[in-house]
């Protein structure tokens, strides 16, 4: 059984070939990922004298079973080997070569070539020449890495190709051996091999075999031709997993062909070949032939190429956008029928999305995704919790449905810090939950609530906001604290219980007590800054006054001898703009009449909101 999803998985993976690197001994990380760095660049390979593009997926770890579902669809196959070594001494090189010999054995049955990187060793073993092994002095001193690695993936094509043209041909008289997947092996022993029925699902599964080898190696009319074959062949004697998997290689190279781009989200990625689909073109793909390159630029919205819409009309084999959709329903369908074949099911919901979202088809893409939620994978660790809840967060934001994103997001933060992990990780969890605020219109600002309206779910944002508390408490950071639960209190008054009321009150008074309130700003790891949080609502001040003085203490204006002369022989002539204005200050003035040095009063009046006395002990 399958058992680790790769929720990464797009459609157009199916036309890579899967390629591991890793280290052997002890390889210094920084070391080791600056080398995969380079190494995972070289990504697209032309391949020699023809139109045709390799495409490359490179990963540092990859789980043996997986790799024994390699026959059900190619791109799950390592095919490629590459190991990175430190080895200082001529008298450790043995050693290290059995070890690089040890890891070829673990995907021994799949590899097509491998290679061995080695760092650091100098004297005359570095002089013999080998294919299977590069020597460097050192880290800094590799400038052949990528070249290596074009060679190696050259070598990679060639096996590739002569497996195809070797199972494309068909030998009459030789029998067609069964595919299977591990978990059918028991089912097939003592079958009839001479039975119609057998010999067609043989040819079936082969079909679609030779489908993948074809997409694979760049070719991609002849794959959609032998898809469609499976297709028939498959539906004839029920056989619904692989029937599923040849619909679905029909789905992925249809997606190849019609969204140059890619639907991983790194738009514009990929350069791929448009292959001669139309039948003026020759309805064959030779090696050679003239093939069309799609700029990723010149799409219209929905991601089709106008130019070219026409053509992938006449061409039959190619399924339309709408059409990709109800064949990958039609799979996922078959695939539900195997419990075993849930990761399968999963990635191909996750796949469907991706093209969905790139449609802007969002409720067929939600009902795809509702799908992945409810499919059974084996007890999960709670890392892989966390990644699977993030990674359907980040799907529900690809398609707008930002709430319920933020939903999974928080599902993902709180798995960050579940009981049985021995060691929960607040951080991670309090970083996760501030991320989910946007999905839930709250901002930790104050200024965006005093605008009047409130939005969002009050109840939902009270319950994240005690989260972020509790969050921060793990932390040891009880500034952070006294920081959320001011917010809470002068942004959710309103919604607050009496009960809640003091209970948050209660809680602030313990928190203060260790970590007074302040006016600035803070400033999270991340660079997020937290605005400070003034109480303007505890109390409300309904009115302020300013009292004047007594009668015998009031300031009176004196007439000066000079303003009496003036006032009757003003040259200034009555403008009644000016005086419209003034009056306009005098309104937003309060007038008063204090003298400097007296005592003079002001009269606050103030409503508390709370459910019990409040205390001013600083204005």
């Amino acid at each position: 059984k399958m058992s680790v999803p790769d929720y990464m998985q797009c459609a157009e993976d199916h036309q890579t070939l899967l390629v591991v690197v890793q280290p052997i001994g002890v390889v210094p990380e920084e070391s080791f990922f600056r080398i995969y760095k380079r190494i995972s660049a070289v990504s697209q390979v032309n391949v020699r004298d023809s139109q045709r593009v390799l495409y490359i997926r490179y990963r540092h770890h990859y789980p043996p079973e997986n790799n024994e579902w390699g026959d059900f669809q190619t791109h799950r196959k390592v095919v490629g080997l590459i190991t990175i070594t430190d080895c200082a001494s001529a008298k450790d090189w043995p050693q290290t070569f059995e070890k690089f010999h040890l890891q070829k054995e673990m995907y021994g049955s799949t590899l097509y070539d491998s290679r061995l990187f080695v760092f650091g060793l100098q004297g005359e073993i570095v002089e013999q020449p080998r294919t299977d092994v590069a020597f460097y002095p050192s880290y800094d001193e590799c400038e052949t890495v990528e070249k290596r690695i074009e060679d190696f993936i050259e070598s990679l094509f060639i096996v590739l190709e002569s497996k195809r043209l070797d199972r494309a041909t068909d030998k009459s008289g030789d029998k067609i051996p069964l595919l299977c997947v591990p978990f059918e092996k028991k089912d097939f022993v003592g079958l009839d091999t001479d039975s119609r029925h057998y010999k067609k699902r043989c040819q079936g599964r082969m079909r679609k075999h030779v489908g993948d080898l074809c997409l694979q190696a760049g070719m991609l009319q002849d794959s959609l031709v032998h898809y469609h074959m499976a297709v028939e062949l498959l539906r004839s004697v029920n056989d619904f997993l692989w029937l599923g998997a040849a619909l679905e290689g029909l789905c992925s190279a249809s997606v190849i062909y019609h969204y140059p781009g890619g639907t991983g989200g790194k738009v514009g990625s990929r350069r791929t070949q448009g292959g001669s689909l139309s039948a003026e073109a020759g309805n064959r793909h030779r090696p050679g032939a003239q093939e069309v390159l799609i700029d990723p630029g010149a799409l219209t919205s929905n991601g089709i190429n106008a130019d070219t819409s026409a053509e992938i009309g006449r061409a039959k084999n190619c399924l339309s956008p709408e059409d990709i959709i109800d064949k990958y329903k039609e799979a996922i369908s078959y695939y539900g029928k195997y419990k075993n074949a849930g990761v399968i099911e999963l990635e191909a919901c996750v796949k469907a999305v991706r093209v969905l979202a790139i449609q802007k088809r969002s409720m067929e893409a939600s009902e795809f995704l509702q799908n992945a939620v409810y499919i059974n994978l084996r007890q999960l660790s709670e890392e892989e919790k966390i990644q699977r809840y993030s990674i359907l967060s980040e799907l529900y934001e690809r398609i707008g449905f930002h709430r319920k994103s933020a939903f999974f997001k928080r599902i993902a933060a709180m798995q960050c810090a579940a009981p049985s992990i021995p060691e929960p990780g607040w951080r991670a969890c309090y970083k996760l939950l501030l991320e989910t605020l946007p999905g839930y219109s709250l901002s930790l600002d104050p200024k965006d609530f005093s605008k009047g309206t409130h939005r969002g779910w009050a109840a939902v944002q009270m319950r994240l906001l005690h989260e972020l508390v509790y969050a921060s408490r793990r932390m040891g950071n009880p500034a952070l604290c006294v920081r959320h639960l001011s917010f809470l209190l002068q942004t959710m008054l309103d919604f607050l219980s009496d009960q809640e009321k003091k209970d948050v009150t209660q809680s602030l008074e313990s928190y203060t007590a260790k970590c007074p309130g302040t006016m600035e700003f803070i400033t999270l790891p991340d660079g997020l800054k937290l605005p400070p949080v003034p109480f303007t609502k505890l109390p409300i001040v309904r009115s302020v006054k300013l009292l004047n003085l007594p009668t015998s203490l009031r300031p009176h204006k004196m007439k000066s001898l000079l303003s009496q002369n003036v006032s009757t022989k003003s040259p200034f002539i009555y403008s009644p703009i000016i005086a419209h204005s003034r009056g306009e200050e005098r309104s937003k003035k309060i007038d008063f009449q204090w003298v400097q040095g007296d005592v003079c009063e002001v009269q606050l009046m103030v409503y508390n909101p709370m459910p019990f006395e409040l205390r001013v002990e600083n204005m």
